[in-house]
């Protein structure tokens, strides 16, 4: 099979797979409904997937971080956050049904993996070393600040996307650009 319709393929189950999660729970949906939809027979979901999960995410990879990922690149780290805001948004009903998805290949798990190889992306970008000296190291401050982000984004799904993308991305910002200090005084 060629890279051209291996592609397609990949492109035809993981449609398949996002329109079927936007009307009904993620873990209801068998990979029979998936290839019916997508009209494709089982073993070439097989051939393509080992599971749902795996379609899961890379749907989400490609809606929400492959283009926050050229952002980044171009040293644009809030557009990248706000973009991310933003596709959920435009997908809400397919994001209210993956953050359900708990356990092993959990939807939080997939948000915070692409999250923390965003963060070290930023971080090579702005050349942020990695001295011996640090109290913290890159990994480390990645990690922190995407297990943050994915609580963000995890609770504002849950909340049924309440907000808009831009107002959550004007809240974010404020967020991580003010010292604890600074966010305690504000509330009083």
């Amino acid at each position: 099979m060629t890279g051209q319709g291996k592609q397609a393929i990949d492109l035809a189950l993981a449609e398949s797979f996002k329109e079927l999660a936007s009307r009904h729970p993620i873990e209801k949906i068998t990979i029979k409904d998936i290839t019916d939809k997508a009209g494709v027979i089982r073993p070439t979901f097989y051939n393509h997937y080992a599971d749902k999960y795996e379609v899961l995410e890379e749907i989400c990879y490609e809606d929400i971080f492959k283009g926050s990922e050229m952002l980044i690149e171009s040293k644009m780290p809030y557009e990248a956050i706000h973009y991310m805001f933003s596709r959920i948004e435009s997908n809400k009903s397919f994001y209210l049904q993956a953050v359900k998805v708990t356990g092993q290949n959990s939807f939080e798990e997939i948000i915070n993996s692409n999250l923390v190889k965003m963060f070290k992306k930023l971080f090579e970008e702005y050349g942020t070393s990695n001295e011996k000296n640090e109290k913290f190291s890159v990994d480390d401050i990645a990690e922190y600040y995407s297990r943050g982000l994915t609580f963000i984004i995890k609770r504002w799904i849950e909340e049924g996307v309440s907000i808009s993308a831009k107002e959550l991305s004007n809240k974010y910002k404020v967020l991580v650009t003010n010292s604890l200090d600074d966010i305690v005084n504000d509330l009083n």
